[in-house]
């Protein structure tokens, strides 16, 4: 059981369903810090693929995260991540870390030390956490649950128009038939299917849920 004085809501959902919009804005709305699971993973592929080692490696990326200082903060109301030091910026969204993110994630001694590093957060704010299994795996008994998603084709073209190379169809299926926390709709989670809604209105159905799920929403 969760015994922590701050509360967590968790959104999970496939990539470009809109999670990280409204995340961020649903953060910024009730004054919680923002956590991105996925930022965490990103981190560690990049490193790897700096480091030239193969994602597919498991052994080999399993000793290199052995040796990593991976340092998990916070800056206002937004969590910070340094990889031994530095803040890898932009390059996360990089094709090559898209295309070996799901590869590296699906490790499951990768998810026990990243699931760890996320369960910390809460002992020092009330957070919104966005991810693959936060409802599922990282805090599965919160009761403010949420799975955002959207259709393959609003997907690909929100993907499209942000810029970014990115297979989703295989990132799906791999994050999806994954072993170790795959993605799933968690237990209890209200679906939202943004494919047709503005993020305002994603924003103002999060909000309706969790006042009626009892969460003390000033404004």
């Amino acid at each position: 059981m969760m015994h922590h004085q701050h509360s967590v809501i968790a959104i999970d959902g496939p990539a470009a369903s809109g999670k990280s919009s409204v995340s961020r804005r649903l953060s910024s709305r009730l004054g919680y810090l923002h956590v991105n699971s996925g930022i965490m993973y990103r981190a560690l592929t990049w490193s790897v693929l700096r480091s030239g080692i193969q994602t597919g490696d498991s052994g080999a990326v399993v000793n290199h995260l052995d040796g990593l200082d991976i340092c998990c903060g916070i800056s206002g109301e937004e969590a910070t991540l340094t990889v031994d030091g530095i803040d890898p910026g932009s390059e996360l969204k990089s094709s090559e870390v898209n295309t070996g993110v799901s590869t590296v994630s699906k490790i499951p001694e990768v998810r026990d030390v990243l699931v760890a590093k996320q369960r910390e957060y809460l002992d020092v704010a009330d957070i919104v956490m966005e991810g693959r299994d936060i409802g599922s795996v990282v805090f599965p008994e919160t009761p403010y649950k949420f799975y955002i998603d959207a259709s393959a084709e609003i997907r690909a073209k929100r993907r499209m128009d942000e810029g970014i190379e990115d297979n989703l169809a295989e990132r799906d299926a791999v994050d999806s038939g994954r072993e170790t926390s795959p993605l799933v709709i968690a237990e209890n989670a209200v679906v939202i299917d943004t494919s047709e809604m503005t993020l305002e209105e994603v924003l103002l159905e999060l909000i309706d849920r969790l006042r009626e799920q009892g969460l003390d929403i000033l404004n």
